[in-house]
């Protein structure tokens, strides 16, 4: 019997994906992969961790293509909210980038999340492609650990450690009688 090859990816479901109310489609057709959600959560980006997500990109774009990408992630176009998902299962990185479709839009199958809604803006020439999910299993595990902290999954597949920290959190405010 062949061994399982059972992966964790991200999947962020980016601003324009949000503001176009694409949320339901997406996760629908992320659904035909039979993987399980294993992190979710609304998230507001900001420069640094857009920065930290598209280290990358500066070397192999260019500043100018760079900066547009982080506006772009942050919302300065759309809304400044994105979805992360963790998916894991069997082979979930191939299955994943499979319904998402390629990178470029034009370029997707027209029946991937891509090809269906993404879009080159020709002001900027920045890719508005919906969804980015993780290309390889090195790259899913550096996402995964830029987006999530092991207490918001519930399987984690990565080496953890325990720590004491001293931060202050915001809480709910406790209402007095």
């Amino acid at each position: 019997m062949a061994e399982e090859n059972i992966q964790q990816t991200l999947v962020l479901i980016k601003p324009d994906g949000l503001v176009k109310s694409l949320t339901g489609n997406i996760l629908t057709a992320l659904s035909e992969t039979k993987l399980i959600i294993a992190g979710a959560k609304i998230v507001q980006v900001d420069r640094e961790l857009a920065e930290k997500h598209y280290n990358k990109l500066r070397e192999e774009k260019g500043d100018e293509i760079f900066e547009e990408v982080l506006k772009y992630i942050q919302g300065h176009y759309h809304t400044n909210r994105v979805l992360a998902l963790v998916y894991q299962g069997e082979n979930a990185i191939s299955k994943v980038r499979e319904i998402a479709g390629e990178t470029n839009p034009e370029k997707a199958s027209p029946i991937s999340i891509r090809g269906k809604y993404g879009r080159i803006v020709s002001s900027t020439g920045v890719f508005e492609n919906v969804v980015h999910c993780s290309d390889s299993e090195e790259n899913a595990e550096r996402e995964i650990k830029i987006w999530f902290k092991p207490d918001e999954l519930s399987n984690i597949m990565y080496p953890t450690e325990e720590k004491t920290t001293t931060k202050t959190e915001l809480s709910w405010k406790e209402e007095v009688e």
